[in-house]
């Protein structure tokens, strides 16, 4: 009886120790992406869309909009990638003013739109580079 007990907890330890294992790993990337998305936010979008991602006035579309965030979530490695032309409306306003292509690799993207994701208000999670190299190759 006592040892079937001791099995039973061994199981339920190990099994506690691989997710929360699973769950560390997540988290960390999470960060490590957050954190070096921040840098590259700062060395090449923050000059125009801001500090605190409001953007500028009626030329340049703030970044605290979750739902045009959302929306657009599997265009935006394009949108950074090879810039954006034509108009586009954010939180009800429309945009035209062009943006130039960002000359930054799959990983760099994947981290600045974590940051992006997950600041100004937005709450995204973690975009990997996986899912922006996938979003990348679908491009128009």
């Amino acid at each position: 009886m006592k040892f079937k007990v001791i099995v039973i907890i061994g199981m339920f330890v190990t099994a506690l120790a691989i997710i929360s294992s699973c769950q560390g790993e997540t988290e960390l990337n999470f960060k490590r992406y957050y954190v070096n998305g921040s840098t590259v936010y700062q060395a090449h979008c923050q000059n125009c869309h801001g500090a605190n991602g409001e953007g500028l006035g009626a030329l340049i579309p703030p970044l605290t909009d979750s739902a045009y965030l959302k929306t657009n979530l599997h265009q935006l490695p394009c949108f950074v990638k090879n810039g954006l032309t034509g108009s586009i409306t954010v939180h009800a306003k429309p945009y035209a003013q062009a943006m130039p292509p960002a000359e930054l690799t799959a990983i760099e993207l994947a981290e600045v739109l974590t940051y992006v994701g997950n600041s100004f208000g937005n709450k995204l999670g973690l975009l990997d580079v996986d899912m922006v190299t996938g979003d990348l190759a679908k491009c128009r």
